[in-house]
């Protein structure tokens, strides 16, 4: 059995892997009431959003997906691509909410899960409720992506567009284990909040093709990344959706001062900080976030 998926079972929540177009979408559910869908960054997959579906799946139908290349999705593919960017995730979720019966869902997600909302946001504003990010990337960070003391921290952004990175990376259990534990842990303020769960995510990203599946999104965003630093990316069109942001105020790597522009994406925005967490909000204080997420979706009549 797949560890994403026995991981899933051994919890108690239902895990199923849904026929879309072109494969199969691993994703696990848990609570009753509106939906809300989770979506997660790297290195991540499902099981990031734990302690969230834990506190809210009395609230909510919480729907945690692995995202195509990641988990029990994995990699579509045997090559590698660059094919896989915001806009064919986003397809790819709402045939997954298509093929569940879902019209219309509320947003959770970060990192990669954040590109993935806002690129759902505009393709169908219609079938969300409401979009809420944790620490928000956002194509008007601009050059400071690049800025001189940034750029120890996006190293891994190019590493991951390498061709032997997967098989120096996946080279044995240890060696994954500790390419792993390096963002789990440096991005986040509380360093332990994944300790207990490292050899599972080792496990799961050394799965045939799966840790080439989560750098195809980095070979897939190159080109606009590249636009965004280089300041020839077009004007994003605005998002008019209900939209909460809660930024870690220690995060490294997408840093709390970068939401100053939010406003300017969002034109219905309300934006906080977490002042004890990193990149990691809903593991560094679950609490904080899961009763944020819940305030949101109820305040903007999703319930």
């Amino acid at each position: 059995m797949h560890p994403a998926i026995r991981a899933a079972r051994a919890l108690g929540w239902r895990s199923e892997r849904v026929p879309v177009p072109g494969g199969r979408i691993h994703v696990v559910r848990s609570g009753e009431g509106p939906p809300l869908l989770l979506l997660h960054g790297w290195p991540e997959f499902w099981l990031a959003w734990r302690p969230l579906i834990e506190r809210l799946a009395g609230r909510f139908a919480l729907l945690a997906p692995d995202l195509r290349g990641f988990g029990a999705t994995g990699k579509w593919e045997s090559e590698p691509s660059a094919a896989v960017g915001p806009e064919v995730h986003a397809r790819h979720l709402f045939d997954l909410l298509d093929a569940l019966g879902i019209a219309r869902v509320g947003l959770v997600g970060h990192d990669v899960g954040a590109y993935v909302m806002q690129a759902m946001a505009r393709q169908a504003p219609d079938r969300c409720a409401g979009l809420f990010f944790f620490d928000c990337p956002h194509p008007l960070i601009g050059a400071r992506w690049a800025a001189p003391r940034q750029l120890a921290e996006i190293w891994y952004q190019t590493f991951n567009q390498l061709p032997l990175a997967p098989l120096l990376v996946g080279a044995s259990h240890a060696g994954c284990r500790a390419f792993l534990a390096h963002f789990l842990r440096h991005w986040a303020h509380r360093k332990d909040v994944f300790e207990a769960e490292l050899d599972l995510w080792a496990e799961v990203y050394r799965m045939e093709h799966n840790l080439e599946g989560g750098f195809d999104w980095y070979r897939s965003v190159a080109a606009s990344r590249l636009a965004v630093i280089e300041g020839r990316a077009p004007a994003p069109a605005p998002i008019r959706l209900p939209t909460r942001v809660l930024w870690g105020r220690h995060d490294p790597v997408l840093r709390a001062e970068w939401a100053d522009r939010l406003h300017e994406i969002f034109t219905d925005l309300e934006c906080s900080f977490a002042e004890g967490s990193g990149h990691f909000p809903f593991r560094e204080e679950p609490e904080l976030a899961a009763e944020a997420v819940a305030s949101f979706f109820v305040r903007i009549g999703w319930t």
